[in-house]
């Protein structure tokens, strides 16, 4: 259980913040930048929630459900593997990533298929969850780059929860766009 019954330390006033291993980073570090656009992600989704809530309570649901696995995933990145661990860290599991993935497949199931690509907009809602989708892709690709950085592991799981997680909020998109009939489609050169 997390209490926080203080919520300003002082200890970052120097330009660090401390992993969940209580190792200090600066805050720019590229550890820190990717659970913290994690973090933007979850809270863009938030956001997204307010608007979707009310005439989707089953996206709301799914939505809720991908918040805490953000949590999950935040602080997965906030504690590398290593040597001295005491605990058992919290990891973003396949079974995370199995349901995202069904959760993607029951939306895209009243979807007809793409002939064109899709313009962030059509409804509030649309537009709020394609934002989302963009924090997320760029979640991943900070996940991405810190994975390929020598002495910083990272769980495949987490990598993989970002990339369906990006798929997910296109699919969420459209679906709250009346299953894809008010998605606004691209036109090649339409305004030359």
């Amino acid at each position: 259980m997390v209490v926080l019954n203080r919520i300003y330390t002082r200890t970052g006033d120097d330009g660090t913040t401390a992993l969940s291993t209580g190792e200090r980073r600066p805050k720019h570090d590229l550890r820190i930048e990717a659970y913290g656009t994690v973090d933007e992600t979850n809270s863009v989704i938030g956001v997204a929630r307010l608007i979707v809530a009310a005439p989707s309570p089953e996206l709301d649901a799914m939505l809720g459900r991908t918040q805490n696995d953000l949590f999950d995933l935040g602080a997965d990145l906030a504690t590398p593997d290593g040597p001295d661990l005491k605990w058992p860290p919290l990891r973003v599991t396949a079974a995370q990533v199995t349901r995202l993935e069904a959760d993607i497949d029951l939306l895209n199931a009243d979807l007809e298929p793409l002939r064109s690509f899709v313009l962030p907009g059509g409804s509030a809602a649309a537009a709020q969850l394609h934002v989302a989708r963009t924090v997320a892709r760029r979640a991943e690709r900070l996940t991405v780059r810190l994975a390929g950085e020598s002495g910083e592991p990272v769980n495949p799981e987490a990598i993989r929860y970002l990339n369906r997680l990006s798929d997910f909020l296109f699919v969420a998109a459209r679906w709250v766009n009346d299953k894809g009939r008010a998605d606004v489609l691209w036109v090649p050169g339409q305004n030359r």
